[in-house]
């Protein structure tokens, strides 16, 4: 079996499952990178800046670059990715099948209409129905998205409310495959005791105080400052929380934090792939305040770390990943109130409760990983 991978760059969450599907030789493989060579140094504008990953994501997989001709290229956008040769690059390959990651790109959905009833066409995507839209656009897109769906032959879901939104829009159970969500659980699990204590210090947080954390990109969609509002309404001493990334609203975070005199609140810069480990583990809590998150990989990398973790119910692992009082808990998207009485009952449960708690994390993680995925992969693929 030749399977074609259709993605649009190269990311620390698929590189991985590509390795590994090549190694394992059940099936032969090419990954077609669709954004173009230039993503390599190419503009976040989730980050606010250009970003460069600091662990190999094109080593142990056959791979090739699209040529991408969009006036503004990036994933950001459905005219970001254009590419009127991928259909010859494609066929040149002569595969039995292509998998896509994502439709919402002008390459990849004239992709999917094109080999459509020429081979099968497999998908991934992680969307949800969390943040469905209602009356006359809601109605029209729901019309779009089954059309769309129409072309698909079996899509692979990442959880619980990604497979729902498939069933939404017309796929069938028979057509659907779990290949859960994951990242390198191994390499967050690795102990980096030097680094985290180095940091915890730095910050001036000691060992009995307990920091809570968020790691990410500083945009509207993430609503930090609901987080940042809810610690402020936190009032013991030993509480601390950090604030790592870069994007948009973080002049705003800034402001508000000061305009308040918001105590015990750090910010530290965008951290890449080799040292955010170490941020992990030197947290106590992790929290991921969206609004709109289809899954949230953030979660796994802290529960990996043996976090407690605490989530918004617009988060998409939450279902899946989260469960209250044993390993975290979730709260209501964007209120105060409710995520500032959340953090409360976790803290008041010390250090010792917390870490029981990130231990329950990575018990409960250690399921998600790239092997269950691939396995996925390849046992629906030499099916057909």
């Amino acid at each position: 079996m030749k399977l074609a991978i259709i993605t649009t760059h190269p990311i620390q969450y698929y590189a991985p499952v590509f390795k590994l599907l090549h190694e394992r030789g059940q099936i032969e493989l090419k990954v077609f990178y669709t954004w173009g060579e230039d993503s390599q140094k190419s503009y976040d504008p989730g980050f606010n800046k250009t970003v460069k990953w600091d662990i190999a994501l094109l080593d142990g997989y056959p791979y090739e670059w699209v040529k991408n001709t969009s006036t503004n290229p990036g994933s950001h956008n459905f005219k970001g990715i254009v590419n009127p040769d991928l259909p010859q690059q494609i066929e040149a390959y002569k595969p039995d099948a292509i998998l896509i990651y994502g439709w919402a790109y002008s390459g990849h959905l004239k992709a999917v209409r094109y080999f459509k009833n020429k081979i099968p066409v497999f998908f991934r995507g992680d969307s949800t129905l969390l943040n469905k839209q209602k009356g006359i656009k809601g109605f029209l897109k729901s019309i779009f998205l089954k059309w769309v769906y129409s072309h698909i032959h079996h899509a692979f879901y990442v959880g619980t409310n990604n497979k729902a939104y498939f069933k939404q829009y017309g796929l069938k159970e028979d057509q659907l495959s779990f290949a859960p969500h994951a990242i390198d659980n191994a390499r967050f699990q690795t102990d980096q005791p030097q680094q985290a204590q180095e940091l915890r210090a730095s910050l001036n947080v000691t060992d009995d105080d307990m920091l809570i954390l968020y790691a990410g990109k500083f945009e509207p969609v993430k609503n930090v400052k609901t987080l940042v509002a809810s610690f402020a309404n936190i009032t013991q001493p030993n509480v601390h929380l950090l604030l790592v990334g870069n994007g948009v609203d973080e002049p705003d975070l800034i402001s508000y934090a000061k305009k308040n005199d918001i105590k015990r609140l750090h910010f530290l810069n965008f951290v890449n792939q080799s040292y955010i480990p170490a941020v992990y583990q030197a947290a106590d809590i992790y929290c991921l305040p969206s609004i709109s998150e289809s899954w949230g990989l953030a979660v796994n990398e802290a529960m990996a770390c043996s976090k407690a973790v605490l989530v918004s119910d617009k988060v998409g692992c939450a279902i899946d990943l989260v469960f209250s009082g044993k390993n975290g808990d979730i709260f209501e998207a964007a209120n105060v109130e409710d995520l500032t009485k959340k953090l409360t009952q976790l803290v008041s449960k010390g250090k010792n409760g917390l870490l029981q708690m990130g231990e329950y994390s990575q018990q409960i993680i250690k399921a998600w990983d790239f092997e269950t995925q691939v396995k996925a992969i390849e046992a629906v693929l030499n099916e057909k």
